[in-house]
């Protein structure tokens, strides 16, 4: 609120300073034109008297006449230049106002109000990019469910038609196509409430030993790390951390899964220490590709390294997006460097400063 005043007072001072200008120069021009035009007539036609002032009275009318239209442009085409950035945002205001999503404003403006424009610009651009996403994630959740309702559906058709009876492996596999479903709801449900407008109404943040949270989280991976791993090493330091702690458990639990899953090495890396204000988990192994250019997508939700994979309940691509949720309601930052084959998983989460 603060800055729209700031910007509304700079905009009715530039509107004044320019008023202002043509004024005077209207004045200047005026003035200065009869004084000189005056003067030429004493000095050397030698007019005086009634005479010299009506010569003046018609010259102070035409100089009036174009000092108006000439301080009327300079003013036209400065307020236009003030004034078209304000109406165009004004326009595109009312298009997202409409659900529209507005086209870039491509308007020059300088100082303040160049910035105003440059934000306006950026707040569509991240205003697309949602509407883009959002439609992804509900083709997605439409593509997610549509396989287990097709399977049951087309159980209870056979049944209601006659043509398969009531068996236990039948309503087994029916209760496995509805489990997977529920877990799929679950996995987006958990995404949500770790958004940063409502994670703090449902996770109690407390000063967190993040040593100990590594510690129990490797202890429950710990035969899947030695089944799967030839060589495994860690190095954990000790540091403290404002956090959840069982949510810091589940980035370490799916980003562990994840690296499971994809692993072709065989040897995993993982060092957790101190870097400067803030706390940073490595995970290095070697796995399955990963286009570098399309790093960061795999923290998106749904994604998949292989589309064509078959979509089990724990591979619905959510979670690295439910870690991703996690550690943004932490304030940290998580990532992947890659060169394609060889991935380092980072995790970086700020340090407890005691006050």
């Amino acid at each position: 609120m603060r800055r729209i005043k700031s910007m509304a007072d700079l905009l009715l001072s530039k509107l004044v300073a320019i008023n202002s200008i043509v004024i005077l120069l209207v004045i200047m021009l005026a003035g200065i034109s009869v004084k000189d035009y005056a003067c030429f007539l004493v000095n050397n036609e030698q007019v005086t008297g009634t005479q010299l002032v009506e010569t003046l009275n018609s010259f102070l009318i035409k100089v009036s006449v174009i000092a108006f239209i000439m301080a009327g442009l300079l003013h036209y085409f400065s307020v236009k230049r003030i004034v078209n950035p304000v109406k165009s945002m004004a326009v595109a205001a009312n298009q997202i106002k409409e659900g529209k999503i507005p086209s870039k404003i491509d308007i020059t403006a300088s100082g303040e109000l160049g910035e105003l424009v440059t934000n306006f610009n950026a707040m569509t651009e991240t205003l697309s990019v949602v509407q883009t996403r959002r439609e992804e994630m509900l083709r997605d959740i439409a593509h997610e469910l549509r396989t287990p309702l097709t399977n049951i559906n087309g159980y209870l058709e056979a049944l209601h038609n006659g043509v398969l009876t009531g068996e236990r492996e039948l309503f087994g596999s029916l209760l496995e196509e509805s489990n997977r479903i529920t877990r799929i709801v679950d996995l987006i449900a958990e995404i949500d409430t770790w958004n940063k407008e409502v994670y703090f109404l449902e996770k109690q943040f407390e000063v967190t030993d993040i040593k100990q949270v590594m510690a129990e989280s490797l202890a429950a991976f710990q035969l899947k790390l030695s089944n799967k791993f030839e060589t495994f090493s860690q190095h954990i330091e000790y540091a403290t951390i404002f956090g959840h702690a069982d949510g810091l458990k589940q980035v370490m639990s799916n980003l562990l899964q994840n690296i499971i899953e994809y692993d072709t090495g065989g040897d995993l890396s993982i060092t957790a220490q101190p870097d400067g204000k803030v706390y940073k988990i490595t995970f290095s192994h070697k796995g399955k590709y990963i286009d570098p250019e399309m790093k960061e997508l795999i923290f998106e939700r749904f994604y998949r390294l292989e589309e064509s994979r078959s979509t089990k309940a724990d591979g619905a691509g959510l979670g690295l997006a439910i870690a991703k949720s996690i550690i943004d309601a932490h304030q940290g930052e998580i990532g992947v460097d890659t060169d394609g084959h060889n991935h380092s998983f980072w995790v970086t989460i700020p340090i407890h400063r005691k006050s």
